[in-house]
């Protein structure tokens, strides 16, 4: 590419969200004029410990913050929009999305004090949007979530459409199609380059529609001889009418269970997203005096958290709902790669309780929002690209994806296999990779904004500043009795010979935590570490202030 050219091409810049799932972020640059198309997070893996969330490194950005005009969104899943409370505390530009994505954003924001602070901006489906040399028309396109948006970014190299995340469902619950009609009109016209979502690029065929879930909640419900609990994630708005629809049409009342569904049902009800009657609702005071058959809880945990609502319930733990034989559980969401064993474990407990399970291996009690294959070559197909670029999947997935484009007619040399940090210049009739940009991962523990401005590990940080409390304790996997400790060993926190009288109130915090917990919940590790961590987090910025790495270690005996 000429050094001319280089001055004035289009650049699209992948942040985050390419070579790995979640922590979509992508930069499109014209000049000196920067927009951002989504800005989300990445859950921890279990090796991350003392990690709540792991978001894209800003460095590049934070250099340029007076070119940013805006950022985009596509939809409000957290893969999408979970990192902006981080990210807006750095860079004051105004935020555009639609109404359902903007309220649960809005949600968000007040919970980090942000709320009134930033510039947001709803916008419809067929709206388009003015900033500097772009135009960026939102296009409704069908997922898991309510007024999910792809993005067709006109700037002066061509159009670029940007899809989000997206399925081609033909009977949508909302009645809410894929705009294929404004895709094909762009595609007709001339598109520079599509982004396309590759995450079901390995699945063949099309994805089922999300009304063959309601079909079999239709289809559970009247059998169903106890309570029924619903366990799905808290923004399948959709999900969660059609749970409501099948149970109110058994004439049960409708409970909802968890911090996030509760907010972001009434954010959804509020925007007349979900049509729930206030009489369908059932309160807590209410709950314990309606025959199990009138009842239908609706839950987070779905992934088998610890400590979730759905954990507790499993294990015997949870104040109000306890389960009983003839109960129902529906598991309605996807196995997050890397949560099996953890859910396996979940299934099991509930079967303990005496309860009836279905999940997606036995049942069409969840469908995935992403297209498959077929949706894929029709997205293609309509939008007729003369380049392009597969987004959203580890690497395996956007090499599937451009060996699918070159099945439909895009040369291979006009496919563009991009990772985070590439920098993709369009000048003229050439588009390619051109350099790399900064990028990375920051790992966040807490809210503050230091958690973003390093790109250090937090733990290395926590060992060199707080230092490390261990915490060893043996637990009987049969009984669910401590059998030996819990042992305090400290390194860099205090010194141990001159604070014996700190490390036992310390280890009496832990003995308290574990007496809270019945002993099958003992006999689980996770939600042990992730009980004494909990416990000791308050204990120790309440007496010390300080915020030591704590590592549980659990000996099976």
């Amino acid at each position: 590419m000429k050094a001319a050219g280089k001055n004035c091409a289009l650049k699209i810049i992948p942040l985050g969200g390419l070579n790995e799932i979640g922590m979509n972020m992508m930069v499109y640059q014209y000049d000196h004029e920067i927009i951002i198309v989504d800005c989300g997070l990445m859950f921890p893996s279990p090796d991350m410990l003392g990690i709540d969330y792991v978001i894209p490194d800003i460095a590049w950005l934070r250099e340029r913050r007076e070119q940013i005009l805006a950022i985009c969104l596509t939809h409000g899943h957290e893969d999408h929009i979970g990192a902006l409370p981080f990210v807006l505390q750095e860079l004051d530009v105004p935020v555009y999305g639609t109404a359902l994505t903007l309220g649960l954003v809005g949600s968000k924001l007040e919970e980090y004090k942000l709320k009134g602070k930033v510039e947001l901006v709803v916008v419809k489906p067929r709206d388009t949007v003015a900033l500097g040399s772009f135009q960026v028309e939102f296009l409704r396109v069908a997922h898991s979530v309510v007024d999910g948006c792809a993005l067709a970014i006109t700037t002066p190299e061509g159009v670029v459409i940007h899809t989000g995340d997206f399925k081609i469902d033909n009977t949508p619950v909302d009645g809410q199609l894929t705009d294929l009609a404004s895709l094909a009109r762009y595609g007709e016209a001339g598109v520079l380059a599509l982004l396309s979502d590759s995450t079901n690029v390995e699945r063949e065929g099309y994805t089922l529609s999300e009304k063959t879930v309601g079909d079999a909640f239709a289809e559970i419900f009247p059998n169903c001889p106890g309570r029924i609990i619903v366990a799905a994630f808290s923004s399948s708005i959709h999900r969660v009418q059609q749970v409501a629809d099948a149970a109110v049409a058994c004439g049960r009342k409708i409970l909802l269970n968890g911090r996030s569904m509760v907010k972001n049902v009434q954010i959804a009800r509020d925007l007349g997203y979900l049509t729930i009657p206030d009489s369908a609702l059932l309160g807590l005071k209410e709950f314990p005096y309606l025959p199990p058959e009138q009842v239908c809880i609706i839950s987070t945990g779905s992934q088998g958290e610890p400590m979730s609502a759905l954990t507790r319930i499993a294990m015997d733990d949870h104040k109000q709902i306890k389960l009983e034989k003839g109960d129902t559980v529906i598991l309605s969401s996807r196995v997050i790669p890397g949560n099996e064993r953890t859910i396996s474990e979940l299934v099991n407990h509930l079967y303990r309780r005496g309860a009836q399970v279905f999940h997606e291996r036995v049942s069409e009690v969840h469908v995935s929002g992403h297209a498959s294959q077929e949706e894929l070559k029709l997205m293609i197909n309509t939008v007729k690209p003369r380049f392009f670029i597969p987004i959203h999947g580890e690497y395996r997935h956007l090499h599937k994806h451009v060996e699918l484009a070159m099945k439909v007619g895009i040369p291979e040399e006009r496919c563009i296999l991009a990772v985070n940090g590439d920098a993709v210049y369009f000048y003229g009739d050439t588009g390619a990779i051109v350099e790399q940009v900064e990028t990375g991962r920051v790992f966040v523990d807490g809210k503050g904004i230091g958690d973003v401005g390093s790109v250090v590990l937090k733990d290395l940080k926590h060992l060199s500043e707080d230092g490390m409390v261990v915490i060893i304790i043996g637990i009987n996997h049969s009984s669910g009795a401590v059998i030996s400790g819990p042992d305090i060993v400290s390194r860099g926190f205090v010194f141990e010979d001159e604070s014996r009288e700190y490390l036992e109130e310390t280890r009496n915090v832990v003995v308290a935590a574990l007496e809270e917990i019945n002993a099958e919940m003992r006999c689980d590790n996770e939600v042990v570490e992730s009980l004494v961590r909990q416990a000791l987090r308050r204990f120790f910025k309440k007496t010390v202030a300080r915020r030591p790495v704590i590592l549980p270690v659990i000996l099976e005996m």
